[in-house]
C-alpha cells in the first residue's frame, strides 16, 4: 500500500506543480516599453586660414615684419582656451654662429587679437617663447565670430657685430593647441 501511496502522491504533486506553473504564465497583465539611448562624442576642430604666417627673406638687424591669420572654432564642442606652442630650427649656412641663437634676436614684438583689441604676447624672443606654452585665447564657442589676429615681428638690432648671421634660415613652428570645455557633470541634451 506504501508504494501506491508513494505513487499517487508524486503524481499528485506533479499535477499540483504543473498546475501553478501554467497558471502562473497567465493570470497576470504584462507591458513592455524599449528605450533607445545613444551617446555621440562631439568635435574639436580648431580652423585656421592659412599654414604659413610669414614667410620673408633677405631680411637683416631692424627690421619689422607683419603677418596675420584667422582662428575658428569647426567643431561641435566649445574650446576652453587656445595655447600656442612655439618651436624652432635655425639652420647655419655662413660663418658658425659660435652658440649665438638667432631665436634670440628675432622678437615678438607683440601677437594681438584684433576681436578683443589685447595684445596676447608682448617683446618675447622666439627663444622665450621656445617650449614656453602662452595662452593666446579663451572661451571659444561653437557658432562664435573668427578670431583675428595680428603678429609683429623684428630681427634685433643689438649695435654690435651680428656678421655671422648672415645668410642663416630659421624655421619656426607655430602650433595651436585648442583645449576643449570643462567636463559637464550634469549635460542632458
Amino acid at each position: 500500500m506504501s508504494l501506491k501511496r508513494d505513487i499517487a502522491l508524486s503524481f499528485a504533486t506533479a499535477v499540483l506543480g504543473l498546475t501553478f506553473i501554467s497558471g502562473g504564465t497567465v493570470a497576470y497583465f504584462n507591458d513592455t516599453k524599449l528605450a533607445n539611448n545613444s551617446f555621440t562624442t562631439g568635435l574639436l576642430e580648431l580652423g585656421m586660414n592659412k599654414e604659413t604666417i610669414i614667410q620673408v627673406g633677405d631680411i637683416v638687424p631692424g627690421d619689422i615684419m607683419h603677418g596675420n591669420f584667422v582662428l575658428t572654432n569647426d567643431g561641435t564642442v566649445n574650446i576652453k582656451e587656445i595655447i600656442l606652442h612655439s618651436s624652432y630650427e635655425v639652420i647655419d649656412n655662413g660663418k658658425s654662429n659660435q652658440d649665438d641663437d638667432l631665436g634670440d634676436h628675432i622678437k615678438v614684438k607683440y601677437l594681438y587679437n584684433v576681436n578683443t583689441r589685447e595684445r596676447v604676447i608682448v617683446e618675447k624672443t622666439l627663444s622665450e617663447l621656445k617650449d614656453n606654452p602662452q595662452q593666446i585665447l579663451k572661451e571659444f564657442p561653437v557658432g562664435s565670430k573668427e578670431e583675428k589676429f595680428a603678429v609683429q615681428f623684428q630681427f634685433i638690432d643689438n649695435g654690435e657685430d651680428q656678421n655671422h648671421f648672415q645668410d642663416d634660415e630659421l624655421l619656426l613652428n607655430w602650433n595651436f593647441e585648442a583645449v576643449q570645455r570643462d567636463e559637464d557633470p550634469d549635460l542632458q541634451k
